[in-house]
């Protein structure tokens, strides 16, 4: 984002904080006053219009004031976030001290998401370790009769067999076809059970073997075991206090998301582009284009993976919520290890 001007930097960030406080629009003179801003009302106004020229305020209404918009949101988290508040720093130090005295891990995620949510007011959210398949990193081709066996290596220490029907008249290919792969894998480290093959490189004389291949492959890779936990989710009674979500319906798909496939509110991939904050309709669901979502990740010992986060209105004190998440995370990282 192209830096803002100071004195628009200041009226951002105070209009931003208002509108969090108090859920209404606010006006040059009101933000002079409460913020102290060294500048006259007419100045403050001057910035507030180049700010919604450029799309980071908007008006809900011809005479009201102004309240961030979505892209007024993303900018203050990505250049104008102050240090999180004393809040967020009491919860480090008591998270610092925790210690995995609990009967079971769901115990420890229960605890944790009850003082998330009763620090922010926020939907929290923490998914149980998840283990991802292991990579791909050698496969064998034995042909057997009309049946194809395909031996994985998958990681250091796993490996497992595919049985696929072999049509007529490939056989022949196998030796070159295993060659190819051996190629691909060799020069993609980390591939995941063939995901990372470019089988658009795959030469035109593979290609009936090469096919059978890929969607064995695909098939295991959608069929094989995953340690997948569900979530512990606390927090409802704050987000329906929230005026955004005053109104049943405007919380349905949420909570549907929520209690059905919670690993898609949590979307890893894009998160770490976007400071683990996503604003609105940056998610990609569509149930989540009026929310905001702040999420961490965290491991564990074993190699799973989990996630931490607090969902709310666009309209949420992002600092101590990014500082909050980021410490459950991290401890949570440090017991599990």
């Amino acid at each position: 984002m192209q830096p803002l001007p100071r004195r628009q930097q200041q009226v951002l960030q105070a209009t931003v904080r208002h509108y969090v406080d108090t859920t209404e629009p606010v006006g040059s003179q009101t933000l002079v006053k409460r913020f102290g801003l060294e500048a006259s009302p007419a100045t403050v106004r001057s910035a507030m219009g180049a700010l919604e020229q450029k799309g980071l305020l908007t008006q809900p209404h011809t005479s009201a004031g102004r309240v961030p918009s979505q892209q007024g949101y993303r900018h203050y988290v990505d250049c104008l976030l102050p240090a999180p508040g004393a809040a967020a720093s009491q919860l480090e130090r008591e998270l610092t001290g925790l210690s995995l005295q609990w009967a079971a891990l769901d115990d420890l995620l229960l605890h944790l998401a009850r003082r998330l949510a009763d620090l922010t007011g926020l939907l929290s959210l923490i998914t149980r370790p998840q283990r991802h398949a292991p990579d791909l990193q050698a496969l064998r081709l034995v042909p057997s009769g009309d049946r194809l066996l395909v031996f994985l290596v998958e990681g250091s220490a796993t490996t497992s067999s595919l049985n696929l029907r072999l049509p007529p008249g490939i056989s022949g290919e196998l030796p070159a076809l295993e060659r190819w792969a051996a190629g691909q894998l060799e020069g993609t480290p980390g591939a995941v059970r063939g995901g990372a093959i470019d089988w658009g490189s795959l030469p035109p004389q593979l290609r009936g073997s090469g096919e059978l291949l890929r969607q064995g492959l695909e098939s295991h890779r959608q069929l094989g075991p995953l340690e997948l936990g569900g979530a512990v989710a606390l927090g409802l009674g704050g987000l329906l206090r929230q005026p955004e979500f005053s109104r049943t319906e405007s919380l349905r798909p949420l909570l549907q998301l929520v209690e059905e496939d919670p690993q898609q509110l949590l979307q890893a991939r894009g998160a770490a582009d976007l400071g683990g904050v996503w604003i609105g309709a940056e998610h990609p669901h569509p149930a989540l284009r009026s929310c905001a979502v702040v999420q961490s990740s965290y491991g564990t010992g074993s190699g799973g993976v989990g996630h931490v986060a607090l969902v709310g209105p666009m309209r949420m004190a992002y600092a101590t919520a990014r500082s909050a998440v980021r410490s459950v995370a991290t401890v949570l990282e440090r017991l599990l290890s």
